[in-house]
């Protein structure tokens, strides 16, 4: 079983050496493909309409690589960029990403995919890069997580699933994203309403949702909490049971009860935003934030925003700064409150 965040790290085997091996390896490649962009970037006249990287600091198939896909999709259709392309640099909940484009000062032509939960794995990560040194550009939407079990399972309510995990919380195997994620964030805070000690939670990380239904339908974890759109088509089909939505009000396209209309003070939105590196002129700020801003407006994004079940949520310039302090701020007391 993976590792939780109150389990003590085992000792480094083999398995564990490894493991890091390939954490470099994939970081490596990566450092490898923006430096050849970067490079070709360089020439004369070359500029974000010319080339414009997105970084995915994440592995194929995860929301922020989905963001960047249905963007870069977006502006080939639409002729917005002339050279459009997707890296991806997955690891510790975006960090690694992170503390790549922190390095890439003066960078006018790559932005990066961001969200709630690299603020989470900034603070459970220790991470010395922050969104602080970057540069922000958008909010671009915001989506809402579910409670979901396998469909024979014998929970039928929150209140159920409760009942039972308190009597042997360590037992009870949770499953959603990366450690800090906005998944791990919902569960702990459900854990520590239903008074169990969040440090007690068994969560076990899977970089994505597909990692995660299979593992609910096969008994390895007895519940998740993902994105809706993770697991709509095995609701749909019958092989998974959702009992909650994390937003703040009931949404029309989700016939699930809020968590806050169940008596939880719970609502956490999985916001998504776009960055750009740091040190870059105001001019070039704005031609990237003019790029988001007809990205968003395409035919393609509105019909990526429907498929997804995203919200539009688009917020540019100082109100998107004030909001990613915001954030911060609120991310950092959540964690704090429940102890780590």
């Amino acid at each position: 079983m993976a590792t939780t965040p109150s389990q003590k790290p085992p000792a480094r085997s083999a398995s564990h050496r490894r493991l890091w091996l390939t954490v470099f390896a994939v970081f490596g490649a990566a450092a490898v493909a923006l430096a050849s962009v970067n490079a070709s970037a360089s020439g004369a006249g070359d500029d974000a309409r010319s080339r414009l990287t997105l970084i995915a600091p994440a592995g194929a198939g995860g929301g922020w690589d989905g963001a960047a896909r249905e963007a870069q999709q977006a502006m080939r259709a639409q002729g917005i960029v002339n050279n459009a392309q997707v890296v991806n640099i997955p690891g510790a909940g975006g960090t690694i990403g992170l503390t790549k484009f922190a390095g890439m000062q003066g960078e006018s032509t790559t932005m990066m995919v961001t969200g709630i939960t690299m603020l989470g794995a900034i603070n459970l990560n220790g991470s010395e890069a922050t969104l602080d040194d970057v540069t922000p550009i958008a909010r671009i939407t915001e989506d809402y997580d579910v409670l979901v079990v396998p469909a024979d399972s014998p929970y039928d309510s929150v209140e159920d699933l409760l009942a039972e995990w308190k009597k042997k919380p360590g037992s009870f195997a949770f499953g959603g994203g990366s450690l800090g994620s906005v998944d791990q964030m919902i569960i702990t805070q459900l854990a520590q309403a239903g008074g169990i000690d969040p440090t007690d939670v068994n969560y076990i990380a899977y970089s994505g949702g597909g990692e995660l239904a299979t593992s609910l339908m096969s008994g390895t974890i007895k519940a998740s909490v993902s994105g809706y759109v993770d697991f709509a088509d095995q609701i749909e089909a019958g092989k998974l049971k959702a009992l909650a939505v994390s937003a703040p009000e009931p949404v029309a396209s989700i016939d699930l009860p809020t968590l806050k209309e169940l008596g939880y003070d719970i609502e956490l939105t999985n916001w998504r935003g776009i960055v750009a590196a740091p040190g870059i002129t105001a001019e070039e700020k704005r031609e990237l934030q003019t790029i988001v801003e007809e990205i968003v407006g395409t035919p393609e994004w509105q019909d990526a925003i429907e498929r997804n079940q995203w919200t539009d949520t688009f917020l540019a310039g100082e109100d998107f700064e004030a909001f990613i302090a915001d954030e911060t701020r609120s991310v950092n007391k959540i964690w704090n409150e429940l102890g780590y």
